[in-house]
């Protein structure tokens, strides 16, 4: 089951469900957030609840896309409990791809391994452990909360001290916290991390910097458990043009680490873990066109599909013009 988040023309928000083409607004439903705490409460799979509910007038999802009425599949009506989050160097496009950022242009041997690398190693080694058992840790990062969430076909905007405004493909974990603390999965979804790999080259503790961009995920949410090979397309046109296009494969069978090791390392800590809280964690990436010497530009659109998971994901970018001067903070 797929569901989404669409703004009817009047205004208010009905949740929608579809298997196969065919597309229904669930009665009664506003917020999949709200549809997911209720399940979580009765100890209930969402699907059977959605069943229960019923299945009311259909809708044409594709033309509430084109009218931009398509929202996240998720949110929180306070956006600062909507959290997003994000692992990396958990698939082996990321690994090389970062370690060439990084690596020194004169040739290294294996001892001088660089930190990427290491930590890439160290999820093959360690990521994938026994069910019930606790694996290493990978990379981690915040990336902002529900004021950086984008629609699906709203602008993903690029700060003007940004030094790049880069893809990334991604499947994206959605989860909410149950009145008891539990950490319960809603399904997953397509994701654009969007990121400034330039800034991260830089050096890698600028890693931090470089993530704390907007992000857009959806349009569909996928109920359910993700499938264990995800094979997509991350592409980017140009005036209605293809400039650059590339599979990418996610999925557990394409990982170092399990899921369910990687939802672990953040969960385990108790600020992510409140009550009606929203979370949205992306799992990383196979595929970059930075890595490709691609340079967006303002207008690009950023377009990623895989099956499983629905319409695809596209966005715009907007690229805001360089800035001078710095922030003023007032002294009170």
């Amino acid at each position: 089951m797929l569901l989404s988040q669409v703004r009817a023309p009047g205004g208010k928000i009905t949740v929608v469900a579809r298997q196969g083409s065919e597309a229904y607004e669930v009665r009664g439903a506003t917020s999949v957030r709200d549809l997911a705490l209720t399940a979580a409460a009765e100890g209930a799979k969402l699907a059977d609840l959605i069943g229960r509910l019923g299945l009311g007038a259909p809708v044409d999802l594709a033309l509430a896309y084109e009218e931009g009425r398509i929202l996240t599949p998720i949110h929180h009506d306070d956006p600062a409990h909507l959290h997003i989050t994000g692992t990396g160097l958990t698939h082996l496009g990321s690994a090389a791809t970062r370690d060439a950022m990084h690596a020194k242009v004169a040739a290294q041997d294996d001892a001088a391994m660089t930190d990427s690398m290491k930590m890439f190693r160290m999820g093959l080694e360690g990521g994938r452990p026994a069910p019930g058992q606790v694996g290493v840790q990978p990379e981690w990062f915040y990336k902002g909360n529900g004021t950086t969430a984008v629609a699906p076909g709203a602008p993903l905007t690029s700060p003007g001290f940004a030094g790049d405004a880069g893809e990334e493909p991604e499947l994206a974990g959605i989860y909410v916290i149950a009145a008891d603390g539990r950490p319960c999965r809603v399904g997953f979804a397509l994701g654009n991390e969007f990121s400034d790999h330039v800034t991260e080259r830089v050096n890698y503790l600028w890693l931090a910097h470089s993530k704390l961009r907007p992000c857009s995920f959806g349009p569909e949410l996928l109920v359910g458990e993700a499938p264990g090979d995800v094979q997509g397309m991350s592409r980017i046109r140009r005036a209605g043009k293809v400039i650059w296009e590339k599979p990418f494969a996610s999925g557990e069978a394409n990982m170092s680490h399990t899921l369910a090791n990687l939802e672990h390392h953040h969960f385990k800590y108790e600020v992510f873990r409140q009550p009606g809280d929203v979370h949205v964690h992306l799992f990383g990436t196979a595929t970059l066109s930075f890595a490709d010497g691609v340079k967006t530009q303002d207008g690009d659109t950023f377009e990623i599909e895989a099956a499983p998971f629905g319409l695809p994901l596209r966005n715009p970018l907007r690229q805001l013009p360089k800035t001078d001067g710095s922030v003023a903070v007032m002294q009170l």
